[in-house]
């Protein structure tokens, strides 16, 4: 063989080494990139799922409803990528575990307050790094969610503000938890100075009987900030409040609101009897026994939450009923009315405050009666303040960092 046959020879072998490792660092690349895409995929999905679980465990208490709403949205999200669905059917692993704590995030620990998700063995085709070996890669991926910290701006609060202590401890500022409270609309389109027990319209979104009506039934997505400012509503609109709120309880009287638009709560029961209040003296009774806290009354906010853990439901929720879990609870700014409040004003929002509805709104000629107790927390929309405290107030469902898993 010739020397130039031979050096023909070596290029040859040269090219072909050149061309493998081309191919590889190539196929390297696609199938990285492929890889994140993957697995940025499947961590939305997760993401997802903990917090559907998250949400229902919230409102139920009940796990194995959280963890079939975990697998539900799981399931859905994936559909829209064909390999994530093919896993979730063909070898994903999901555990879907609560814990009563965050850091640290214990299975097993009661009350739940917290879910993981987690999804492992994501096995993936590869392409070009077949040359060098590597027949396939895997993936995945964690969620954490839960209540956050008690946070500094609410949304889909109820328009109505009522008068608190700035010396006092935030969050009630002189208002305490399960102590039974009977809020009044104040009278006239000038109430003055809204005193302890009253309330007054605040203005979200417009103004009017209709805007008052709807929000009061739970129209109103727009946020409020803590420590902001709210403008008060005139006028003695003790119908649409009456009308609006009771639509909770799955009543519904003028106005033209609806069950489609407004849906009742999955629980409806009252106290039995219904609760009496006298507005000169200032004393709420049950059957002609002056009752004070919720403990005295023999439908409570512990009854109404041990029904939802229980399922125990007066209207089905979706998809078979029309119900909606703490559609009673309501979020209701607390101000400071130290100021002059004749007519439309001003007034500065001291933080918020949770509200059980214990029965329907009564109507009494220009003034209004709102049964109900301040709990400790409530759902709400909104998000935490960049400084979050863990006291009690609205929170949200929020995603955390797994701080177990480099997945999350």
């Amino acid at each position: 063989m010739s020397r130039r046959c031979r050096q023909r020879g070596a290029a040859m072998v040269l090219v072909m080494v050149g061309l493998v490792a081309l191919i590889a660092m190539v196929g390297l690349a696609i199938d990285v990139s492929h890889l994140g895409l993957n697995k940025a995929r499947l961590q939305s999905t997760v993401d997802a799922a903990a917090l559907a679980a998250a949400k229902v465990l919230d409102q139920t208490g009940v796990e194995d409803q959280a963890t079939a709403a975990a697998m539900n949205v799981l399931g859905i999200n994936a559909a829209a990528h064909p390999e994530l669905d093919d896993a979730v059917t063909n070898g994903l692993t999901v555990t879907v575990e609560y814990s009563s704590t965050l850091q640290p995030f214990t299975p097993g620990t009661t009350p739940a307050s917290y879910v993981r998700v987690r999804a492992a063995n994501f096995s993936m085709w590869v392409g070009f790094s077949a040359v060098v070996g590597v027949s396939n890669k895997s993936t995945s991926a964690s969620a954490v969610a839960g209540p956050s910290p008690t946070i500094n701006t609410a949304c889909n609060i109820a328009p109505m503000v009522v008068c608190g202590n700035p010396a006092a401890p935030a969050p009630y500022y002189g208002y305490e938890p399960n102590v039974l409270s009977v809020l009044k609309l104040a009278s006239g389109n000038n109430p003055g100075p809204i005193g302890p027990g009253n309330f007054q319209l605040i203005r979200l979104g417009g103004s009017g009987g209709s805007v008052v009506r709807e929000n009061m039934a739970g129209s109103y997505n727009g946020c409020v900030e803590g420590e902001g400012n709210v403008e008060t509503q005139t006028g003695n609109l003790v119908g649409p409040v009456t009308q609006g709120l009771n639509t909770r309880f799955g009543v519904y009287v003028g106005g033209g609101i609806s069950e489609a638009d407004y849906p009742p709560d999955v629980i409806t029961a009252e106290p039995s009897p219904t609760l009496s209040y006298d507005s000169e003296t200032g004393v709420i009774t049950q059957g002609g026994q002056t009752v004070t806290t919720g403990s005295e009354v023999n439908f409570n906010y512990q009854d109404y939450t041990a029904r939802l853990n229980a399922e125990n439901y007066d209207n089905a929720p979706a998809p078979n009923g029309t119900g909606v879990p703490l559609r009673r609870e309501l979020v209701i700014p607390i101000a400071d009315c130290s100021g002059s409040n004749t007519g439309n004003s001003t007034i500065p929002v001291l933080g918020f405050g949770c509200y059980f509805l214990l029965q329907q709104a009564e109507q009494h000629g220009t003034e209004n009666y709102v049964y109900g107790q301040f709990v400790t927390s409530c759902n709400s929309g909104g998000m935490p303040g960049p400084d979050p405290t863990n006291i009690p107030g609205p929170y949200i469902i929020q995603l955390y960092d797994d701080v177990e898993s480099n997945d999350s």
